[in-house]
């Protein structure tokens, strides 16, 4: 596997012999002072060309940078649009193990957008026309504090669809379940933790995407028990899951709540766990519900 100097030098000597590229940057986790160093960080890099259309429409420039395992080009999805002209990627997998998402953008784009990611680091600037920027940090992405609102929708919204995953349950029509659980239901529960970790941090952190770094600041029991949410398609073991993700996120909502001073509303979630506990006994022949 090549080294981290080893690619750094093959992204800035493909940079330096081209003058077609005026800038070179990168983003993403590599230059997040917070993110964990591993194996598995990729490399997001983007060239800042004077025309795009030349890379695009002579791919084989790539092969410079290795052998690939498999790639993908996200701007050729036909369900998603792209502007080419200004920005255009190549996401390579490498057969030595490193990953690089490339991009190629367009001065202009370039100069009308770069400010706005904070965890932009310039590695080599031709004409010294992004001189604007400060250390690399991810403040953009820390957990905002929610308005009452906010607070008052994310705890509806958690009990709300629990009753679909009932129906399911109850159904057992467990792909439907997990995609009410875990697209719908777990967001509700992993902003609800984030806003707990945003006031014991003073809300001054990024609890990362998927809320990867929450086991940071939440203690052991929380953590475990939220790992615990997680199931397979077994119909008890995810009725199980259900009840522990209705108890984390009651004791968890109620904390956000004081510390906040919003309304927690109890009666809705003791309805709602006594509805689920009902339909969980509920004969699969019943012709009625109640």
């Amino acid at each position: 596997m090549r080294t981290e100097n080893e690619m750094y030098r093959l992204i800035l000597d493909t940079a330096e012999r081209d003058e077609r590229i005026r800038c070179v940057y990168m983003n993403g986790s590599r230059t997040n002072p917070n993110v964990p160093k591993d194996i598995f960080q990729d490399y997001d890099v983007v060239y800042v060309v004077t025309d795009t259309k030349p890379y695009i429409e002579d791919k084989s420039w790539i092969d410079r940078f290795g052998e690939r395992l498999f790639m993908q080009y996200p701007d050729e999805h036909p369900d998603f649009p792209s502007d080419k002209e200004n920005f255009y990627g190549w996401l390579m997998q490498f057969k030595d193990g490193n990953r690089i998402d490339l991009h190629v953008e367009s001065i202009p784009h370039a100069q009308e957008n770069i400010l706005n990611d904070k965890l932009c680091r310039i590695l080599l600037d031709k004409d010294c026309i992004f001189t604007k920027f400060s250390k690399p940090t991810d403040e953009d992405y820390w957990v905002k504090a929610p308005s009452k609102a906010q607070f008052s929708a994310v705890c509806n919204e958690f009990w709300w669809c629990l009753n679909n995953v009932a129906k399911g349950l109850w159904r057992n029509e467990m792909p439907y379940v997990m995609d009410m659980l875990n697209f719908c239901v777990r967001k509700q529960l992993e902003k609800m933790l984030s806003w707990k970790i945003g006031i014991i941090t003073n809300f001054s952190v990024s609890v990362g995407k998927s809320g990867k770094y929450m086991y940071r600041w939440l203690d052991e029991n929380e953590w475990n028990t939220y790992l615990a949410t997680y199931s397979s398609a077994d119909v008890n073991e995810c009725w199980d899951a259900v009840f522990r993700m209705c108890d984390l996120f009651d004791a968890t909502a109620q904390y956000v709540g004081e510390k906040l001073g919003f309304a927690y509303n109890n009666v809705e979630s003791e309805n709602c766990m006594s509805f689920l506990r009902h339909v969980r006994n509920l004969p699969k022949d019943a012709a009625e519900i109640y």
